[in-house]
């Protein structure tokens, strides 16, 4: 009993007056009259061997541990003393909360028959406040709460068959369809974690039994019956209203709007489960309707039922067909999560949102080019949408049949953006390569293996935005693989061509279109470390020196490599053309270069993040940079894991820590630098970069939002440079509510 040998210690917050000892502890049959909890050993047990009691011996040895002390056994470590559950205890329990209430919890059926809720003859404000209690439901749920403490508390969604009020069947067959399609929709996109949503339906029947379109035209006759009653309950022009009768008026254009909304989002998630590209289109009409409906479902809340606040737990809706204890016993045991439902008034600005993202959602069949879509996936992740926006974009985009919106192969989307990137010879119909076979089965290989990675990248793009960066890190790992075969492919392909057409050349075509990707999963993986808080100050001067110095440098070089390649490409083909038509001189057009935007934007981001590397260093030399008293780490192993996925990519090569600290050595450059030369330094960086944003034809909102930064940094910045504040001991603040990744510095 006393594993002396196995004894530890174990930091641990538990008294050891709470260390009780129980023999042996088994729970006898439970009869249907709940004969409870009982003690005790089977006949069966007590006659096959020999019992000892060691109660006072098990009580010896807890004496002999000392407060904090625990017995440490192999099969009971601190792994499982962590994640133990203190069975019974209401704290630790979720299943005991049951017990603590008052009142008598009773299923769909039981309330039925105890006459405790209605399932005919339902007034218009009972259902007016049932409708919006579920659609408070249904928002918890997409939340991220699970379904037995959202949905499935309004009992009505138990067994709608049950139902004899036509308006209260069809809605209760809406809601459970709009959640099996939705549920549906964010499993196959698998983009969501534990903590964006649960999945599980704890053996509830989702209306499987009827069809969509039986429950979209039960929810349309109801609508029409409402409609009718709406329009006879008009006010006529001369006549004498009557209080009673507007109030009918009223309360039936409510629970007109509520249904009608629910059968458009319905109608509007079904559009989305069909293959072809028009039933988005029909999808993001229906949107536009449902949000026409908006203003009149948040005017007429009012007329609702309200619910009563259940005080034994938080804020649970308690009111006619809501029971929010009735599935705890489904619940794992758990520690309980407690699901706070969302106010009424919320609801309407959920939908309204929700709304938004699907009709964005919809734009994205418009958008032809990978790059356009990469760039698509890449905005609309920046807004942090919900769960089932984010699953319907990447079902949209990928449909079952594994095709871009269901028609485009993956592989002829690579092969469109190799062309408008960097115009390789091999996919020019004017080279020899294009009908080469050999050179065609190299070029057809390397795409296919650019399908998997590119696929990846963009399912990424669909998890919430912490996710996304973990994720980001890993997929570098394939996309070095996928520069190594870009390289070893451009030197077969240039090969060939030599021997074909010896003028024109095959390097670093593919390889070039690799790097730029792989440069940029690198740099929004350190700028999003920005975004997500990770970053101390005193690590922001090194996350942007390797952003300025480094990944931008290379980005930079890399646009302009691809821009040569397509200006190179460009001139063969017109010397072509012109052999061709000698006699004839046609005048040339400008055309406008397709990366001449991304490399004004690249310099811009650049200049942005030199000027905040010279600031961090010119701070750090005033002593306004808080710096940690290194004990079990240090800068260097700092610097290591914020670089640590880089680790994996050949080109460009990681930058370690000595070499950082070598090239970044102010003493290299005579005589160094003083703080106001790198504040002033800094002013400039900011200055170029407001230039160069300025000079954008049509800007957007990032060009706006980057601005906005610039521009009072190039004035701090200079106030800096001439000792304003020098002596003041109070650090500067970084204020990051204009840009996500650069914040407007603010000296106090």
């Amino acid at each position: 009993m006393r594993h002396r040998n196995q004894q530890t210690k174990i930091c641990h917050e538990q008294n050891s007056t709470n260390l009780q000892a129980v023999s042996m502890v088994m729970k006898s049959s439970v009869e249907e009259d709940e004969g409870g909890w009982g003690l005790g050993i089977p006949e069966k047990m007590r006659s096959n061997a020999n019992w000892v009691d060691i109660t006072q011996d098990f009580k010896g040895a807890c004496k002999e541990l000392n407060l904090g002390e625990l017995l440490h056994d192999k099969l009971f470590g601190l792994f499982e003393a962590m994640s133990a559950i203190e069975m019974m205890d209401p704290k630790m329990d979720a299943g005991m909360i049951g017990n603590q209430v008052n009142r008598k919890v009773l299923n769909f059926e039981q309330a039925v028959k105890d006459q405790a809720i209605r399932v005919k003859d339902l007034s218009l404000p009972e259902l007016i406040g049932i409708v919006d209690t579920c659609f408070c439901c249904l928002i918890t749920w997409l939340e991220g709460h699970s379904l037995a403490q959202t949905v499935f508390t309004c009992l009505y969604v138990h067994n709608p068959e049950l139902i004899q009020d036509p308006a209260l069947k069809a809605f209760a067959l809406g809601i459970l369809k709009v959640c099996d399609i939705a549920r549906e929709k964010v499993n196959k996109a698998a983009v969501f974690e534990e903590e964006d949503f649960q999945a599980m339906t704890y053996g509830f029947k989702m209306a499987n039994n009827v069809t969509d379109l039986r429950v979209t035209g039960m929810l349309k006759d109801v609508e029409d019956e409402l409609q009718r009653k709406v329009k006879s309950t008009r006010s006529r022009q001369g006549e004498q209203r009557d209080p009673e009768v507007e109030l009918d008026h009223q309360q039936c254009l409510a629970l007109f709007s509520r249904i009608k909304f629910t059968r458009l989002l319905l109608t509007a998630l079904i559009s989305f489960t069909k293959k072809e590209t028009s039933a988005v289109s029909e999808a993001q009409k229906l949107m536009s309707q449902a949000a026409d409906l908006l203003p009149a479902i948040h005017s007429t809340i009012q007329y609702g039922i309200q619910s009563q606040n259940d005080t034994t737990k938080g804020d649970h809706p308690i009111m006619m067909g809501f029971e929010p204890l009735v599935n705890q016993r489904l619940l794992p045991p758990t520690f309980p999560r407690y699901a706070k439902i969302i106010k009424r008034e919320e609801m309407v600005n959920y939908f309204s949102k929700l709304i938004e993202r699907i009709k964005t959602v919809c734009e994205v069949i418009n958008t032809t080019n990978l790059h356009s879509i990469l760039d698509f996936f890449c905005e609309f992740s920046e807004q942090s949408p919900c769960v089932l926006s984010r699953s319907l974009l990447q079902t949209t985009f990928l449909i079952d049949n594994k095709k871009v919106f269901g028609t485009h192969l993956m592989q002829d989307m690579i092969k469109d953006a190799l062309r408008y990137f960097v115009s390789p010879p091999v996919l020019s119909p004017k080279c020899s390569l294009y009908n080469n076979h050999q050179a065609k089965d190299y070029i057809d290989s390397f795409v296919t293996h650019c399908s998997r990675p590119f696929c990846s990248l963009i399912q990424i793009h669909g998890h919430n935005r912490a996710r996304q960066r973990d994720k980001l890190g890993h997929i570098l790992e394939e996309f070095a693989t996928l520069q190594d075969e870009a390289e070893k492919v451009d030197a077969a392909l240039h090969g060939l061509l030599m021997k074909l057409e010896p003028q024109r050349q095959h390097l670093a075509c593919l390889g070039t279109w690799v790097l730029y990707h792989n440069l940029r999963i690198m740099i929004q993986y350190l700028l999003s470390g920005f975004e997500l808080e990770l970053y101390s100050m005193h690590e922001y001067y090194y996350i942007y020196w390797y952003l300025s110095e480094f990944l931008y440098a290379w980005l930079m070089s890399t646009l302009s490599r691809a821009d040569s390649s397509q200006m190179a490409e460009e001139r063969i083909l017109e010397e072509q053309q012109q052999k061709g038509r000698s006699s004839k001189k046609s005048k040339k057009k400008k055309k406008a270069r397709p990366l001449g935007k991304e490399i004004t934007m690249s310099q811009a981001y650049q200049n942005m993040c030199a000027g905040m590397y010279k600031t961090m260093i010119a701070l750090d030399m005033d002593g306004k940079v808080r710096k940690p008293l290194f004990e079990l780490d240090s800068e260097q192993v700092r610097y290591e894991h914020r670089f640590a996925p880089f680790n994996s990519v050949v080109t460009p090569p990681p930058v370690h820590y000595i070499q950082f600290k070598e090239m970044s050595d102010l003493k290299k450059y005579s005589p160094p630098p003083r703080s106001a030369d790198l504040y002033m330094a800094a002013s400039k960086h900011f200055q170029q970069a407001k230039l160069i944003l300025e000079n954008v034809a049509s800007p957007d909102a990032e060009v706006n939002r980057i601005l906005k930064v610039a521009k009072p940094n190039i004035v701090v910045m200079k106030l800096l440079a001439g000792g304003h504040k020098k002596e003041t001991k109070a650090l500067p603040e970084f204020d990051f509510s204009a840009h996500k990744y650069f914040p407007i510095v603010k000296i106090i």
